[in-house]
């Protein structure tokens, strides 16, 4: 019997990575719904291909083109995830969302309630709206999957237990990025193309900057903290050039368990559809040259200061933490415009996370996606103010 999915954000990299799974079993997988945000060319492509009935544009304008346009009678269009009743009429087996920054918060919270299993590939996501999903996922007994490789690798190994009094430490690995060896003051002449320049992962420009600056690694101990519901304490960050090994855990009996595959979102999105069945990836052989010249260390301060952001993460889910994902993608999203420097992105962050205007929403629980979402637009029309005023 076929499994029923659906993928939120398929013509993105993850998305088109998952359909490539799909692609080569066939037999397993009807898909049921597909969604995008104005990429509408690509995503009738896919619908075509895999004979999807329903999709969803949610930029308004594409969608009102689309239906001015659009004479395909076999495919229903959406502009938004309010008419999930009509698209799925009993739980699906699976839902992949890897819709990019907070645009995908409210359909991972609508989504939930029609998936037995939702696996989440986006970090905004959790970290400024986990406590709303976790109720989401208890109140309707779904399953959640992290996609991103390192929670994964975690994951997988612990396989979501509620008690972690046996884990003394869990390490996050990070390749360091393009200016590893350089201190964060030599850093004032960045250009665009040297920031971008990964050397191991092919990614989208926005998380190779955060990756660069190492506030990607910052998010996702963030991440890991809600997702494992576990101390920040307990969490850490290893600096590991070949991005071969994703998550190092050392439990209290002594053991290690170090995670390792090659540099491909494959393999997670991969078993994560395939969670508890015999259906088996093929990959090659074991790196040994890259087991035998591990190389790992810790971060230097001074060469990625934005580690310090995480003793200001408060213990409990705030709004603080949208507060400081939201500074970050506008401040990003400045570089690549050509508009500051990338040593900004880094001094501007430590900055407005130690203003009073910011610092009080470490005491506020979001309760709403209308909460969330407020927060974000100030934090963005703060930094406005703050960046006319310099």
């Amino acid at each position: 019997m076929k499994k029923n999915i659906a993928i939120l954000g398929s013509t993105g990299s993850i998305g088109e990575c998952l359909l490539k799974i799909v692609k080569s079993d066939l037999k397993s997988f009807n898909i049921v719904l597909l969604s995008a945000n104005k990429n509408y060319k690509k995503l009738f492509v896919q619908a075509k291909k895999f004979k999807v009935k329903n999709v969803i544009l949610t930029d308004k304008k594409t969608f009102e083109y689309v239906i001015s346009n659009h004479k395909n009678n076999r495919i229903r269009i959406y502009n938004d995830f309010n008419h999930l009743d009509k698209i799925i009429k009993n739980k699906i087996d699976y839902t992949m969302n890897s819709i990019v920054g907070l645009d995908g918060l409210d359909p991972t919270l609508k989504i939930i309630k029609y998936s037995k299993t939702i696996a989440i590939a986006n970090k905004e996501t959790i970290i400024c709206g986990w406590n709303l999903i976790k109720k989401n996922l208890d109140k309707y007994r779904s399953r959640f999957i992290p996609v991103d490789s390192e929670h994964f690798s975690i994951w997988s190994v612990i396989n979501l237990k509620k008690n972690f009094n046996d884990i003394e430490k869990i390490y996050l690995t990070a390749s360091g990025g393009p200016f590893s060896n350089r201190k964060f003051n030599s850093l004032k002449n960045i250009k665009i193309s040297q920031a971008l320049n990964h050397p191991t992962w092919k990614m989208g420009k926005k998380i190779t900057i955060d990756s660069a600056t190492l506030i990607n690694k910052v998010f996702e101990i963030i991440e890991a903290k809600k997702i494992f519901n576990i101390n920040l304490n307990t969490l850490g960050i290893l600096i590991h050039p070949s991005s071969y090994v994703h998550a190092l855990i050392k439990f209290k009996n002594g053991l290690i368990n170090i995670v390792a595959h090659e540099t491909s979102m494959t393999i997670p999105i991969f078993n994560s559809l395939y969670w508890q069945t015999e259906k088996f990836l093929k990959t090659n052989s074991i790196n040994l040259s890259k087991l035998n010249y591990l190389n790992v260390s810790y971060p230097k301060k001074l060469n990625f200061p934005l580690v310090n952001l995480i003793k200001a993460i408060p213990k409990k889910d705030s709004l603080f933490e949208t507060v400081l994902v939201s500074a970050n993608d506008y401040l990003v999203n400045l570089f690549l415009d050509k508009k500051i420097y990338y040593i900004d992105i880094i001094k501007i962050l430590l900055k407005i996370c130690k203003m009073k205007k910011f610092t009080i929403y470490k005491k506020i629980a979001p309760n709403t996606i209308l909460e969330i979402i407020d927060t974000r637009n100030y934090t963005i029309n703060e930094i406005k103010k703050l960046l006319q005023n310099s």
